[in-house]
């Protein structure tokens, strides 16, 4: 016969389970989430704040998750919060962190940034100080997360997207080495890590890369669904919920 402290972790295991099904997200309901980074987060978005009505996320990635938590998730409520700037490195990051970020007050934050930290040192290699190197990158960046980290419930590192699937191409390789690095602050600073560059590199095994993106940085609606389907797998979207 069941002693009664048996009968009671049963009930704890099924409502435990149960709770895991209604909330197998990371997000949970009636959380803010903020995504911050350059144009490729940007497109557009409402000034000063990407939130509320008529279309405020932009036309990238982020419009796209706000779309689908609102719509496979209606029940959640979450605040999807775009914070982009176009030409944004992560130094001009650093100067708008507090404004932007700390006081928006989120629950969970996503950074993608480093395009503009490696690209100025190709179009405009005549100005070095345009341009991020990687030791400043690293060290701006990991500061930006340990700042953040304490104050939030969620913290994600997206890498930045080079639509090129030759990697020898010199900003290819590149860029390679920022999200090497971005990787390495994830796992050293123990925050979840969404590797996009590996969703984009499957797609361009199957077109090239002006089939997403006029300049092989800034994607259009697909690229943006690309971007979305990477963050959104990495706090674990239910792609099959029935609401």
């Amino acid at each position: 016969m069941l002693t009664q402290k048996i009968w009671f972790d049963i009930l704890k295991i099924v409502f435990y389970l149960i709770k895991k099904r209604l909330y197998s997200m990371k997000i949970q309901p009636n959380q803010k989430f903020l995504l911050i980074g350059d144009s490729v987060t940007d497109m557009g978005r409402a000034q000063p704040i990407g939130q509320g009505l008529f279309n405020p996320h932009g036309t990238g990635y982020p419009n796209v998750v706000h779309g689908l938590l609102t719509s496979v998730y209606p029940d959640y409520f979450i605040n999807v919060v775009n914070m982009g700037i176009s030409g944004n490195n992560v130094t001009n990051l650093e100067e708008r962190w507090e404004r932007d970020v700390i006081a928006q007050k989120p629950d969970w934050v996503s950074i993608m940034i480093g395009i503009n930290d490696v690209w100025r040192q190709f179009d405009v290699p005549q100005l070095p100080n345009n341009a991020v190197p990687p030791e400043l990158f690293r060290s701006t960046l990991t500061k930006l997360v340990q700042q953040t980290k304490p104050l939030v419930k969620g913290l994600i590192l997206m890498t930045p997207v080079y639509w090129e699937s030759n990697k020898q191409d010199a900003m290819a390789a590149r860029v390679a080495e920022y999200q090497q690095i971005i990787k390495e602050i994830a796992e050293a600073e123990d925050v979840i890590f969404c590797d996009a560059q590996a969703y984009a590199d499957r797609v361009l095994q199957h077109c090239h890369s002006c089939y997403i993106t006029w300049d092989r940085v800034h994607p259009n609606i697909p690229g943006a669904n690309i971007l979305a389907h990477a963050l959104l797998d990495t706090i674990e979207f239910d792609w099959n919920r029935k609401c």
